[in-house]
């Protein structure tokens, strides 16, 4: 391919815009009933939810700043939304939230979600019952610069930044959305809150239609109490990775050798440990007694599941059976109470680590940047976000790109070029001829403007 050199370029053609997928976008949310859940928002901003819906719908084309806010204005854009403000005012709208204003954000995103899930049957398939869902909690630090942020400290990660908290709800057929996130300071410990975050991703999971078994999973982070009773509490299964504690030592020295099963992986796995890729490995499992350190009733009967992997090169041994153990193998134990068979149970674990793709997913877009010095400015951004992540999952789904990352799909169904014409009182949008996507645009577009699904009972 090699460009023309007759061209010149003019910024003049005021019927152009550049993000045309927005418009089924929004309008699924809209049908999915954003608005509504919007009203009841009492930031002190006059049109809350008009501003909103610019972030949101900034975002959904790839905004990751305030100041990028401003591709909104553009072209015909103004013909096709109503509402459209300015970088400067969406700034000044941010900074006017309050802990209370994010938490109602917060509540309106969990409300989109069951709509989303109501207009998209597909948006959590799998979720029915006899089925099983996954309710994934973890955490990262989102790096930023500058003494003017608010909250910013030094965390786990060893930069300086602010800790978000994130819950997403997948099933074995769906990809995963986003239930609920927290902005928290940077030096906040990762399982602070876990309790609550559960609780509200499971009450958001159940409102958006989920009626299977639930499997909480999370990392060894979230090894206490507070996660595993919220669990307990709700009927959920767990899985939680275990902290490699004398107990749990003292348990996977005990396996006798003959109960261990040998698994080989469909494909390899990176060890990051090891710095190498496994293909093979063996699981046992012995039953459990987590947290005897507490008060009798919070001591929870369990499977200690144990994966091991051998050791390219054994380290050295201290001549002890447990010694010459953990010299040979590299150990992985997670406990849960669920009924999965003893493989299924640590295929279900290992696939925890979706939510690391939701976290990257979220860097790679809004995430890229906590824009604000205000603390609950950034909280509100991130709330902004977790409701265009799943605008945008659910409009994957509706345009049969089910497993498509946010990134490809604003570049085949958001970022479309198009005209805008009239003709009586109906405006035209022309797209591009050829696209090789304009079969899922057109799926979504039906989608957004047909009547809700008909669902089978």
């Amino acid at each position: 391919m090699q460009p023309s050199h007759r061209i010149r370029p003019v910024f003049d053609d005021p019927n152009l815009v550049s993000t045309a997928g927005l418009v089924p976008a929004l309008r699924l949310a809209e049908s999915a009933g954003l608005y509504d859940l919007l009203d009841g928002l009492s930031v002190p901003s006059p049109n809350a939810a008009a501003k909103t819906a610019a972030v949101v719908g900034g975002m959904l084309a790839g905004a990751d700043s305030i100041d990028d806010l401003d591709l909104l204005r553009h072209g015909g854009m103004n013909r096709l939304f109503a509402g459209v403000r300015a970088p400067s005012t969406l700034g000044t709208f941010l900074r006017s939230f309050t802990h209370g204003h994010v938490q109602q954000l917060d509540k309106a995103g969990g409300g989109l979600l069951a709509g989303l899930a109501d207009r998209v049957p597909g948006l959590l398939a799998g979720g029915e019952v006899d089925g099983i869902a996954f309710v994934d909690v973890d955490d990262t630090v989102r790096e930023v610069h500058g003494y003017a942020k608010q909250g910013a400290a030094f965390g786990y990660s060893k930069v300086r930044g602010l800790n978000i908290q994130l819950a997403t709800i997948s099933t074995p057929t769906a990809a995963p959305v986003i239930a609920r996130a927290r902005l928290r300071k940077g030096n906040t410990a990762s399982a602070t809150g876990a309790g609550r975050m559960l609780a509200q991703a499971i009450k958001t999971a159940r409102a958006a239609g989920v009626t299977a078994k639930i499997l909480a999973r999370a990392d060894s982070a979230y090894y206490g109490w507070a996660f595993i009773g919220t669990a307990i509490r709700h009927q959920a299964w767990f899985s939680v990775t275990a902290r490699m504690n004398p107990a749990v030592l003292k348990a996977i020295t005990g396996i006798d050798e003959d109960a261990w099963t040998p698994i080989a992986y469909p494909n390899a796995v990176f060890d990051e440990a090891e710095q190498r890729w496994v293909s093979d490995a063996e699981v046992a499992e012995v039953p459990f007694v987590a947290f005897t350190g507490r008060r009798k009733a919070e001591h929870v009967p369990c499977r200690l599941v144990v994966r091991r992997v051998k050791r390219l090169q054994p380290l050295a041994s201290d001549g002890s059976e447990q010694g010459e153990l953990f010299a040979t193998y590299r150990h992985h134990a997670f406990i849960t109470n669920s009924t999965l068979g003893l493989v299924e149970a640590d295929q279900r674990h290992r696939d925890h680590a979706l939510i690391e793709q939701v976290i990257a997913e979220l860097k790679d877009g809004p995430l890229a940047h906590l824009p604000s010095g205000k603390y609950a400015a950034n909280a509100a951004w991130v709330a902004h976000a977790v409701i265009a992540f799943n605008i945008a999952r659910a409009a994957a789904v509706a345009a049969d790109q089910h497993r498509a990352r946010w990134a490809t799909l604003r570049t085949r169904i958001i970022n479309v070029p198009a005209r805008i014409a009239s003709t009586g009182r109906r405006m035209v949008l022309h797209l591009p001829t050829h696209w090789p996507w304009a079969n899922s645009w057109e799926s979504l577009w039906s989608t957004a403007t047909g009547p809700p699904a008909i669902v089978a009972t």
